[in-house]
């Protein structure tokens, strides 16, 4: 298990995924024409005057459990590379609701926003999920072309 390749692509994405929950993705700024600077971090866990941030939560939270996840299912190839494929999209939605809730806090509170370096952790763990993918599916090319031979 741990001597394959896409084992630590996906121990990578968990530990991204575990980072980016307490980390802060955006930042929330009251315009200069405002009385007093007022400064707020968006995180995975809240952090802005906003009501509701769940759908950034469970989705924060389910990137490095499905990696999780997809590590022990390593006897079941096809699966886990259908479990990739979810994941690719979830690190896609991610960005959908981030931005969702950045338009919702600069209609709600008329702030400006700066998105952090932190943002960027859902597109690596994109990128290590595809590569990921093509090692289970190279992997599975393999022991069937080794079941053939037999």
């Amino acid at each position: 298990m741990i001597q394959r390749i896409q084992t630590l692509y996906l121990l990578a994405i968990v530990a991204l995924g575990i980072a980016l929950i307490f980390l802060p993705v955006v930042q929330l700024v009251t315009p200069e024409e405002a009385a007093e600077l007022q400064i707020w971090e968006l995180t995975a866990l809240g952090g802005a005057p906003l009501p509701g941030l769940w759908g950034l939560l469970v989705t924060t939270l389910l990137i490095p459990v499905l990696a999780l996840v997809d590590i022990f299912l390593f006897k079941k190839r096809l699966l886990q590379a259908r479990l990739n494929i979810f994941l690719l999209l979830l690190c896609l939605g991610y960005y959908g609701v981030l931005a969702i809730y950045i338009w919702q806090a600069k209609l709600a509170l008329g702030v400006d926003w700066h998105i952090l370096p932190w943002a960027s952790f859902p597109l690596v763990c994109f990128v290590l999920t595809l590569m990921a993918t093509r090692r289970i599916l190279k992997d599975e090319a393999l022991v069937r072309a080794a079941d053939r031979i037999r």
